[in-house]
């Protein structure tokens, strides 16, 4: 009996043992008293970068590709060209429509001097009718006391009297010929600021023709790598078709981390972050900013809480975080790559910016 006790606690201790140290295990997997740290770890953290859609702005067919996939380019380098045959012939109709446009504003300055030289006449007319009309009152003056005297006979001053009614009529006559004269020329007048107008849009229309010529080559936005290229030669192609991308070299990481996490986390703490496409190589950064609110609330359909039932679900926080330069690795880094990031909330940190509360 004594030795069937002794064999039964030999065998009991290492159960115990065991037991001991699976407990052991889960505290430290969860970072459980007495296994805590300051350091905070996620693997759902990827490198982001600027990836630009490249595409056209006027429809054609493909004529021309001049670059390959994943090639390096520089900002204003010829990636594809449109066929520009009927984007020329708009411009070249736009430049005569111009032209015409500023032949006839000039023509209206050859009216206008001409209706100037009217508006003169008509008034030189008036003169010459006042200068008559007072010559006909002077006569009927002059004639009148030689009649009342019997000097002149009646007939005389009949016809002096009709001479000044002639001078009235002609002078009313040559006033009104003037007040024509001046509405034409202020009609004339009237009809530049359409004209102008005119001359204006048939500008514009010239400016945007040389803008679709110019449109039919694609060029690359900025400096970077390119994507796939998707162009097809004698490809039909209209605005907005996704030709290809470019992939500037800046590059940064994201972490989402949990709310829970996020405490003691400040901008400028530095960060340790290990990249799987690398074969887990470690790289260096330091936390830059962080987002004005979870994921959840950036979600297309966001979840509606007030419902009958609900579970509490810790969130995520997307934290930007820039990568220290001077690390040949970085060169390697794309969009897209899965990280494994490390942040010790207990490292001091360059600002005080905090999270949001």
């Amino acid at each position: 009996m004594p030795l069937f006790k002794l064999a039964r606690s030999r065998a009991t201790i290492p159960a115990l043992l065991l037991g001991v140290a699976g407990v052991l295990l889960v505290l430290f997997s969860w970072r459980l008293p007495p296994f805590t740290s300051t350091v905070q770890t996620t693997d759902d953290a990827y490198v982001r970068g600027l990836v630009t859609v490249v595409s056209p702005q006027v429809a054609g067919y493909i004529v021309d590709i001049r670059v390959q996939d994943y090639a390096e380019v520089k900002q204003g380098d010829l990636l594809a060209r449109i066929d520009d045959r009927i984007y020329q012939q708009r411009l070249a109709q736009a430049r005569a429509q111009l032209a015409a446009s500023r032949a006839s504003l000039s023509n209206l300055e050859v009216q206008r001097r001409t209706k100037e030289a009217q508006v003169e006449v008509a008034q030189a007319q008036v003169e010459n009718a006042e200068a008559v009309l007072t010559k006909a009152r002077a006569d009927v003056r002059r004639i009148e006391p030689l009649v009342a005297a019997n000097i002149q006979s009646r007939a005389q001053s009949d016809a002096v009297h009709a001479t000044l009614r002639q001078a009235e009529a002609g002078l009313a006559q040559t006033r009104a010929s003037e007040s024509v004269a001046e509405q034409s020329l202020a009609e004339t007048l009237a009809t530049r600021a359409g004209l102008e107008a005119a001359v204006q849009g048939a500008e514009a229309a010239v400016h945007l023709a040389e803008i679709d010529v110019q449109n039919t080559r694609i060029l690359a936005p900025r400096d970077g790598r390119l994507g796939e290229v998707g162009a097809r030669l004698g490809q039909y192609v209209t605005a907005g078709t996704q030709i290809t991308s470019v992939v500037p070299p800046l590059r940064w990481v994201v972490a989402n981390y949990k709310e829970t996490q996020i405490p003691g986390m400040a901008v400028g703490q530095p960060v340790q972050f290990r990249v799987d496409a690398l074969r887990g190589a470690e790289l260096t950064g330091r936390i830059e900013r962080f987002s004005p609110a979870t994921g959840s609330e950036f979600s297309v359909i966001r979840a509606d809480n007030a419902t009958g039932n609900f579970t509490k679900v810790a969130q995520r926080l997307p934290v930007r975080i820039a990568i220290d330069p001077g690390q040949p690795l970085a060169d390697a880094l794309a969009p897209g790559m899965s990280v494994v990031v490390r942040v010790d909330t207990a490292a001091p940190a360059h600002g005080q910016a905090r999270p949001p509360a």
